[in-house]
Parts: C-alpha cells; structure tokens; sequence
C-alpha cells in the first residue's frame, strides 16, 4: 500500500487506481516447541495483544519463561491502524522462519524479511540508506541556474540560498523537462532553507530567476542497499556501457519492489515485475525482492479484479511465479503463494469460452503492448499467455504434489484450437485475431508462440521468415516488448542481429544522453518529442526496469546460462560470443557463480556451487563449493 500510494504529478498526489489490499488486522502467530530445559524469551511488538502459553497468557514486552516440554507459543497481535507485527527475542524461542501466521480462517507461514532484524525496527516505515550526490555542472541558463547530477537521483534535495526571496525547484529526467518551468513533471514552488523537500527522482534541477551565486543544491539519493552479483567486461566499450546502464536502471527499480519506473508511477506493475525478475536472476539474484513484489501484486486470497486491472498482467504474475521457482528452488515460498496461484488461474479459467479462449469483460484492460493490434474479439497474444500460465501452475503443482489434470486437459484443448482459429498458414503466422475477419498480422502473438516453444520448429522458422525478420510488420518500440523479441531471435540463432539490435537501440538512448533507459524509444523522433508519452510532454519514463533487457539477452542468450532444474540443481552454459574477441563475464546462479572468460579463440567456463551439475558442449561436470570446475575449450 505505501508503495502505490508514492506518485505525485505536478503537485498532485496519485494513488494508483485499482484495487489495493488491506493487510490483515487481527493475527495470531503460533509454533511448538519440545523443549530440553527451561528458556526465555520476550516479544516485542506492533499492536495490542498477548503471548498464549499452553493455555497461560502472558504480557507482551517482558521476559516469559518456558518450562521444560512441549510448549505450544500462540502471540495474538491486533492493530487498527498499521501492519501487526512481532519481533520475538531469545536463544532459542526467537523470530525465524518456522512460526505458522493465522488470520483466524488461513493459516499459513508467517511472512518475515531481512529488511527487518532488530527490535526497534518499525515494519510499517522503509528505512532507506543515503547518500549524497553533488552536481557534476552548474550553468546559467534562461535566467536561472541548472544542476546537472550526471545520473539518476532518486530522493530528496538539501537547498541553501544566499537570497531573501523563496525560490521555485523545477526537476527533470531530462534537461529539457527541467528548463520547461510551465509543464515539468515535478515543480515545487516558496522553497527557502525550512521547506520541507519531498523525495522525487530526477538528473537536473533549473531554479528560474536566480544568479549563479544565489543558490546552492545538494541531493540526498535514498536506496536499498543490495549487492551486484555480476561482471560484464569486453573489448567493446559500447557494449560494457550498455549492460552498467541497464545494471543501473534495474537497481533504481527495484528497493524494496520491482517498480516500473523511479520518476512517474512507482507503482507495482505485474509486466514489469517479470521482466525485472528475470534481469535480476542474471545480476543481483535478490531473491527477497521477488518475493515481496509477488505477494504484493497478489494481495489477499479473493480476487475482485485483475492484477494492475490488466488480463494479460493477472497471467504474467503466474508465469512469474514459475520463474522464481526456476531459479531458486524455494519450494517454502511456493507453498505460500501456490494457493493464490491456484485461485487466480481458476479466475482466469471463468473468464474463457467454449473454445477455452481467453477474453476481456467490461472494466479489463487488454494490454498486451503500445502498438496498434487488432483486438476486436479474443485475441491471440492474450491465448499464447494463457497457455503459458497452464504451464506454470502444472510444473508449480507437480513440484508440491498437487493434482494438475484438470490445467493440463485446459492446456491441450486451447493449444489445439490456437492454432485451429489463429494459424494463417497462407502467411505463415498468427493472426491478432479472427472474429473481425481482418487476418491482420502484428509480431506479438508470433514472439510468445516461440520464446515459450508452442509451436513446432516448422512454424518457428516460417514466423522467423514472415514475421520477425520482416521489415513491412510494424515494428515494435517498447523496450517491453522488444525484451520478448530479441528472446525468441536469439532462440532462432539470430545472435548477430540481436548484438547489432543491443549496440543500435540501447546504444541509441546513450547516443541521445540516457544515464539509465527509458519506457519507451523511437530512434525516429527527434528533439522534446522524444520524451512525450500519454499526451504529456514529460510523461515518459527514463528510468524504466524493462529497459534494462540487456542483462538478460546477454547473460541467457550470449553467455548462455539456464537452469536445467529448479535451483541450478543442474543448469547448462552454451556460450555464443562470435561478436567478442575478449570477455570476462561473471554471472550469479543459486548458491554460487559462473565466469566465462574468453580471449582470442579460448574460453574457459569456471563454476562454483555447493552441489550440483554443470553442462559444457554436452559434457556434465559435478561441482564441489571448495574446488570450482574449470573448462577450457577451443
């Protein structure tokens, strides 16, 4: 809820305006403990309540003394206005993972975060660390000054003035929105020494009316501290920016969530969260922040709408979900969140035809992408999602035993009658859709039939020929969904044309100034275009989480690592570095790392793991945390 409620537009607070959550008011936290001599312990908490021993209450914030035995602990917690909460202090009776939470009706493991490890921490505030960061320039300019910080701030200002009369701070993610006094996007009027300055983010701050001695600014950028756990050097240094950029954009985009951006919505958005989980699989592998970001676009078990109000998001939370799965083997989180996984995919199932097809009721928003799409009817892009999810809860299912018939009948039956309604074969490719009768063709649909393999490799190479390679499809402009299509190039083998795509659409925001990389790019448009969107002159973002595509396209396609098991348990790395003469890449995977040097025509494939299995050119290699593996090859 703090976090959707973060957006502020020209002077105006925004919520963000779909269905929020409340968190639950009135909890009991419970766990048993066989105890071999007597403990104690003392909780602390947020809220109202008392600790329950085998029948015996007890006062919160006191030393409680547990006797040899059995002991059941129950701490009932009730707050009205924030988040309950405990922190529980002892040798052995202490806050870990192990306590059960019950809202009275569910009951399931209670939530806990490494944000938070000590008594006085209030889980109701984020506390952030900060740093302060000095302009790299400061100009006349249009009768006042301008702060250049030379990167993205993401955080508050410290304002000292040698002037009596207050002063006006205009902020911009550009310096052409800064200087734009009228319509920047964050203006803050009557500012002197005592005004209180709000947290925005921004690169330049113009304060009109000024001389260059009047005034002096310093930002104070607030984050998250978290660690990088990746290395990306080669001989070509647009390449080496262009992945420290894209680093950079997805560590401002993800504190305490995967947001989509730091300056306009700093909302959870369900497509933008994925994306993110799957760059940070290959950078930070902060596994925490997933989870946060996957319960908190879920909210409680009802569902009243879709996720972020769009079809295709409710979908790409699930598909999320198997991602992490994927990654980290978490199977504690999976039973968590596998019952609103449950709940959500039959929601959508109510939402299907006879066809098993997918389509948008009133008040659904049926995204898919910024370009125009013909979406009269169901749509294709919308089926493709679909039959994804159906594979995410199956897999996820299996992995905790549950019974996944009924999904993987659902699976067949809309894969069958895809291809039936929405294969064009006389153009060789999915058609956006078939009741409107226009057979109109745009590369969405075509991209998720290949990057989640739902198509046989005779469709694959006639999308590949009709669709992706050709130029009279419209192409796409988000870095969104240019993320998806260069996946399923490079799963086509089109490496060199995706390191040409890299070098000219990301390196074309550097060429146009970019410190991070945006929402959105059209190398055609020039000048204070550039940085329209919505009918807002500044209304793009320039610090977009799904702008950073990079890191994956080169750590899951160039570098070549995936997982071949939940939890890198095996996982493979099939290099392709034509386009580098020298490489040293160092990559995150679950309980260690892989680095891949390559010089002239030799690469070596060091990994180190506790446990596991690693495959080079189709040879398999056990790996041991204290003796990492070492191939060279030719």
């Amino acid at each position: 809820m703090l976090q959707n409620f973060q957006r502020e537009e020209r002077s105006m607070d925004w919520p963000a305006y779909w269905y929020i959550d409340d968190c639950n008011r009135n909890v009991k936290f419970t766990r048993t403990y066989t105890l071999n001599r007597q403990t104690e312990f003392q909780v602390f908490a947020r809220g109202k309540g008392y600790v329950d021993i085998n029948g015996s209450k007890y006062p919160l914030n006191q030393r409680t003394t547990c006797q040899p035995g059995k002991n059941i602990v129950t701490i009932f917690i009730g707050n009205p206005t924030d988040l309950p909460a405990i922190y529980i202090q002892g040798d052995v009776i202490c806050s870990n993972d192990g306590w059960q939470a019950s809202n009275f009706v569910d009951r399931l493991p209670a939530g806990y975060d490494p944000l938070f490890t000590r008594p006085d921490q209030d889980p109701n505030m984020i506390k952030y660390q900060t740093i302060l960061v000095q302009h790299q320039k400061k100009v006349t300019k249009n009768n006042g000054v301008l702060f250049d910080f030379g990167r993205a701030v993401n955080g508050s200002l410290h304002i000292q003035t040698r002037i009596a009369k207050s002063i006006t701070l205009c902020y911009g993610e550009s310096e052409t929105e800064a200087l734009d006094v009228k319509n920047c996007y964050y203006k803050q009027e009557n500012v002197d020494r005592h005004s209180s300055i709000r947290k925005r983010a921004f690169r330049y701050v113009f304060v009109p009316d000024v001389s260059l001695n009047d005034v002096e600014v310093t930002a104070v950028h607030e984050y998250i501290p978290k660690k990088n756990n990746s290395k990306f050097e080669t001989d070509n240094q647009l390449i080496n920016q262009i992945w420290n950029v894209s680093v950079e954009t997805l560590n401002l985009c993800s504190d305490v969530f995967f947001i989509d951006g730091i300056k306009r919505d700093r909302w959870i958005w369900a497509g933008d969260a994925l994306q993110a989980n799957l760059m940070n699989q290959y950078s930070f592998f902060d596994e925490e922040i997933d989870k946060r970001t996957l319960l908190a676009l879920r909210g409680q078990d009802d569902i009243k709408q879709h996720i972020n109000t769009i079809v295709d998001y409710s979908m790409l939370w699930a598909i999320g979900i198997l991602n992490h799965y994927e990654m980290t083997a978490d199977l504690k989180f999976l039973e968590v969140i596998y019952p609103k996984m449950q709940k959500m995919v039959d929601y959508l199932i109510k939402q299907t035809n006879d066809n098993g097809f997918i389509y948008g009721r009133r008040n659904d928003w049926i995204f898919v992408d910024w370009s125009k799409m013909d979406k009269q009817g169901t749509v294709a892009a919308e089926q493709l999602f679909l039959l994804q999810t159906y594979r995410a809860i199956i897999t996820c299912g299996q992995a905790l035993g549950k019974s996944v018939d009924q999904y993987q009948n659902k699976f067949t039956v809309l894969q069958q009658h895809l291809e039936h309604y929405f294969w064009d074969e006389d153009q060789g490719a999915f058609i956006d859709s078939y009741e409107s009768g226009k057979h109109h063709i745009t590369r969405h649909a075509n991209i998720l039939a290949i990057i989640f393999d739902l198509v046989n490799d005779r469709k694959k190479r006639l999308i590949l020929k009709n669709v992706l390679l050709n130029d009279q499809i419209t192409q796409i402009t988000t870095p969104y969904f240019k993320f998806f299509e260069q996946d399923a190039l490079c799963q086509m083998g089109e490496y060199r044309a995706v390191y040409q795509t890299i070098l000219d659409y990301w390196g074309g925001m550097l060429r146009k100034g970019a410190v991070t990389f945006w929402e959105e790019y059209d190398p055609s448009q020039t000048g204070a275009q550039i940085y329209e969107m919505y009918g807002d002159p500044y209304g793009k973002s320039l610090c977009h989480a799904w702008g950073a595509s990079p890191i994956y396209l080169i750590g899951r396609h160039f570098i070549g690592l995936v997982p071949t098991k939940p939890g890198y348990e095996t996982f493979k790395v099939t290099p392709h570095l034509d386009n580098f003469d020298q490489l040293h890449c160092i990559l995150p995977i679950k309980n260690g790392e892989v680095m891949v040097d390559k010089v002239d025509n030799q690469l070596t494939v060091t990994a180190t793991r506790d446990g596991g299995v690693i495959e080079i050119s189709d040879k398999m290699y056990p790996l041991n945390k204290d003796v990492p593996v070492s191939i060279t090859v030719q």
